[in-house]
């Protein structure tokens, strides 16, 4: 509903953000298909990303969840279901449905690992033979958006825990002898200010994707954040139904981008390229080969096309891979690489 307050507070409208386009890119990249392994977002503060990750969620449509379980699974899709609605549904029990909005679940940087991936009550399971499972922030973000503003300043561990869910789905959690697993597909974004400290190597190479944001340095356009922030702490509600039309075209190019993703193949030189472009610039292993393709498909779903192609992989690269060249030790990343790959 236009003008409507999400999560008690009035979003700013993702269409009405000026500049930062390959932030906006590569949020819309990740919520289009999570599997590309969310977004690090590199930058000073004041630039926007709170806001860019807030408003995407608005773009999402409603989802239907089984009603009342603690992941909001989906009732349409069993393979990723959690133990308890798999169990129904072979049991030939018939699932309420709910529905509910996408929300972007946050991760505070003070969280412990407990809170973070969920608690095992040990006494019961020793005691009692019962498995009593209280679910963390990673419950909740199944099938969500999870935030991690300044990602740089978690313990590593908890960084660990964090990208291995992301990238099996699954959170499992081991305690003595117990364990306890269940569905956590979610789209990963993380921020940081890299004056503040960086992420070790391996752990940047597990995000999919990494954009870095500035103020800008227009003037013209920085006047115009400065009037439209202003008109939107004014009346919020007239603001965002003034930038109505285009967040309903964003939102139909998301839903139909969702539909047409499984059918997107990219074409064999599109394949060439990415791997021309990652030996050429050095990146070690395969997975910026294997991201930069799955971008590629995202992007030319996004254009309302089936074949992702070469232009596709260049764009998904400068995305895909400023993160994963080689660089010595304290040496800021590459995200001016859009020419070097040209030259390749």
């Amino acid at each position: 509903m236009v003008g409507e307050r999400f999560m008690d507070r009035w979003v700013y409208p993702f269409a009405a953000i000026v500049g930062q386009d390959e932030l906006k890119l590569a949020l819309l990249v990740n919520v289009v298909d999570p599997g590309v392994g969310g977004v690090l977002v590199r930058g000073e503060k004041g630039t926007g990303k709170s806001t860019a990750v807030r408003a995407v969620a608005q773009l999402l449509p409603e989802q239907e969840v089984v009603a009342g379980c603690p992941y909001g699974c989906d009732p349409g899709d069993i393979s990723s279901m959690c133990e308890q609605c798999r169990a129904s549904v072979e049991a030939g029990e018939e699932l309420e449905v709910a529905k509910r909005r996408v929300r972007v679940v946050e991760l505070p940087v003070g969280a412990s690992e407990d809170r973070l991936v969920g608690t095992i009550d040990m006494e019961a399971a020793l005691t009692k033979g019962q498995v009593r499972f209280m679910p963390g922030i990673l419950a909740a973000a199944n099938r969500q958006i999870l935030y991690v503003d300044e990602v740089n300043l978690l313990d590593d561990h908890l960084v660990d825990s964090l990208l291995d869910a992301a990238a099996m789905g699954v959170n499992t959690v081991e305690r003595e002898n117990v364990s306890v697993a269940h569905p956590a597909r979610f789209t990963l974004v993380g921020t940081m200010n890299p004056e503040e400290g960086e992420l070790r190597p391996q752990l940047l190479d597990r995000f999919g994707l990494c954009v870095q944001v500035k103020g800008l340095e227009d003037p013209d356009m920085r006047a115009e954040v400065v009037r439209r922030r202003l008109e939107f702490e004014k009346a919020p509600g007239r603001f965002i139904r003034r930038w109505a039309k285009a967040t309903t075209q964003l939102k139909r190019q998301v839903a139909r981008a969702r539909r047409l993703l499984p059918r997107v193949s990219p074409s064999p030189r599109a394949v060439e390229r990415a791997v021309e472009i990652c030996l050429g610039l050095g990146v070690d292993g395969h997975r910026g080969d294997i991201t930069t393709i799955k971008c590629a498909r995202v992007l030319a779903a996004l254009d309302g096309r089936k074949v992702a192609e070469v232009g596709d992989v260049e764009r998904a690269a400068v995305l895909a891979l400023p993160h994963r060249l080689r660089r010595r030790p304290m040496m800021e990343m590459d995200f001016d690489i859009a020419e070097k790959i040209a030259r390749l």
